[in-house]
């Protein structure tokens, strides 16, 4: 695209978004993102935005609703002030939860999102490690969908664990924890659950081998802590020697962090999709940077260039 590449960032997670700026070695683009005195988000550009590409960083993390309006008033104002294309880069997509309906009289929630960026006037996303890849066709824009699983990889083979096996907390996650072990030469295993209630878990059995390994338990993203401490145990009491954690988005809801920090787990490695308070990080919580891997995807949006290759890198 021939317009200016500029960046601007919400409050969400400003230090990734200057990260990525410097990756991109771009100043970041100056705007005020506030609050009126009524509560009410106040959004204002103070860079001149005609004709230029913008970028959005922005995830969608808590509190939730807060972010999300941040995300749909830039928008909007980048859309009024004549930037030639938007893309909302969205590190984490909240309300993906629900992203179809389990019983009746319920919402689908991604997908309402996914209007709500469409209609404020995003001409593209660029994402992470979406909750459901389905959600990727809620939109009716182009979504570029990255993933975090080169990137996490890469460290735990560094760290060179005798007899890895890689665990799927559930069914639904063995497609990537299958591709996480491929990268790491580790067997693989699966835990089947249950889910009595909302953000509650239960572990019902372990499929697959872990008695004398070292366990790397992966998923996309890490809540209440609660299911990631329930599936440690049952693997060290199915004789698994150490238990480690992978996940893209490290949410750290409630008392989650505490929940970690009591827990068996030897070490959480996370990326930095979410920001993390250094005073609430544990020395066993280990946070990887995305920020070189969006700003490659950012410049290759605005020059105009596959993706592909990038996804076939770090997929």
């Amino acid at each position: 695209m021939d317009g200016r590449l500029l960046v601007f960032s919400g409050n969400a997670n400003e230090g990734l978004a200057r990260e990525i700026a410097t990756n991109l070695r771009i100043g970041l683009g100056r705007a005020l993102v506030g609050q009126f005195k009524n509560g009410e988000t106040r959004v204002k550009l103070h860079d001149n935005v005609r004709g230029c590409d913008v970028f959005v960083v922005q995830p969608t993390c808590s509190p939730v609703d807060h972010h999300l309006m941040e995300l749909l008033l830039l928008i909007d104002a980048l859309r009024r002030a004549s930037a030639a294309r938007v893309t909302a880069v969205i590190p984490y997509y909240g309300y993906a939860k629900q992203e179809k309906k389990t019983s009746g009289r319920e919402p689908i929630s991604a997908k309402l999102v996914a209007n709500l960026i469409r209609t404020a006037g995003a001409d593209r996303v660029l994402t992470m490690d979406l909750h459901a890849p389905a959600i990727e066709g809620f939109f009716d824009i182009p979504v570029d969908h990255l993933q975090a699983a080169q990137m996490l990889s890469d460290y735990v083979r560094g760290l060179n664990l005798p007899n890895p096996v890689v665990v799927s907390p559930d069914a639904g996650g063995v497609g990537r924890a299958n591709r996480f072990r491929e990268r790491i030469g580790a067997g693989l295993a699966i835990i089947a659950k249950q889910r009595p209630e909302s953000d509650i878990a239960e572990v019902q059995e372990i499929v697959g081998d872990v008695e004398g390994k070292t366990a790397i338990i992966v998923d996309d993203m890490i809540s209440t802590g609660g299911t990631l401490v329930e599936a440690a145990h049952a693997l060290l009491d199915r004789g698994a020697r150490k238990v480690y954690a992978c996940a893209t988005h490290g949410v750290f809801a409630d008392e989650a962090m505490n929940i970690i920090k009591s827990s068996d787990l030897v070490e959480t490695i996370v990326t930095n999709t979410i920001p993390q308070s250094p005073t609430s990080l544990d020395s066993r919580v280990r946070t990887i940077s995305v920020a070189p891997l969006f700003a490659e995807a950012i410049m290759r949006i605005h020059k105009d260039l596959s993706l592909s290759a990038l996804f076939s890198e770090h997929a």
